[in-house]
C-alpha cells in the first residue's frame, strides 16, 4: 500500500519535546537563587495537584523535574569578602566607557537586564579576581573594562 493512503496519526506532527537542559559545571547559587529554585519548585508542584490537562501536565513535569534537579545539586556558595570580584559579588565597572553595576550570580539567577549575569557568562569571566581600578581586556579590546567599586550583593 502506498504511504500516500496510509492514517498518520496527530501526533507524527508535533514537535518533538525535549528535557530542559541543564549548564554543565558546578550549580553555585546564592541564597537569593536558592529561595527562587525552590519557590519555582513549589510553584510547580501546586500547579500539577491542580489537575491539569494532559498537554500541561507533560511541560509542568518536565519544568518540575528541571527544577528539582537543580534544587539538588545547588551548591550555597559562601558570602565572598569583596575585595576582589567573584561570585556573589556587586561590580561596578566603566565597560567601553559606561558606568553600568552587575551582580554575578548563578545560571538560574541570571536576568542580564537587571544586571544579574551568570557566573559562567563571558564578561564575568573576564572580571574574576579583579581587584578595584584594574583594568581588563574584553571582546578582544584591551582596557575595555575598568573596575570601579566592588561590593557584596545583598
Amino acid at each position: 500500500m502506498s504511504v500516500a493512503f496510509r492514517r498518520e496519526s496527530d501526533e507524527e506532527h508535533l514537535e518533538p519535546k525535549f528535557e530542559l537542559p541543564i549548564p554543565a559545571g558546578r550549580n553555585l547559587v546564592t541564597a537569593r537563587g536558592l529561595a527562587l529554585i525552590k519557590s519555582r519548585r513549589a510553584e510547580l508542584e501546586a500547579r500539577l495537584e491542580s489537575g491539569p490537562d494532559q498537554a500541561a501536565m507533560a511541560a509542568i513535569q518536565r519544568d518540575l523535574r528541571y527544577w528539582t534537579t537543580r534544587e539538588i545539586t545547588a551548591e550555597l556558595a559562601p558570602v565572598p569578602l569583596g575585595d576582589t570580584v567573584g561570585f556573589g559579588t556587586e561590580v561596578r565597572v566603566s565597560l567601553n566607557g559606561t558606568t553600568r553595576t552587575f551582580r554575578i550570580v548563578g545560571d538560574d539567577e541570571a536576568d542580564p537586564a537587571a544586571g544579574l549575569i551568570s557566573f559562567h557568562a563571558p564578561l564575568s569571566r573576564a572580571m574574576l579576581g579583579a581587584i578595584d581600578g584594574d583594568l581588563l581586556p574584553f571582546g578582544g579590546i584591551p582596557d575595555a573594562i575598568e573596575i570601579l567599586a566592588i561590593g557584596v550583593a545583598r
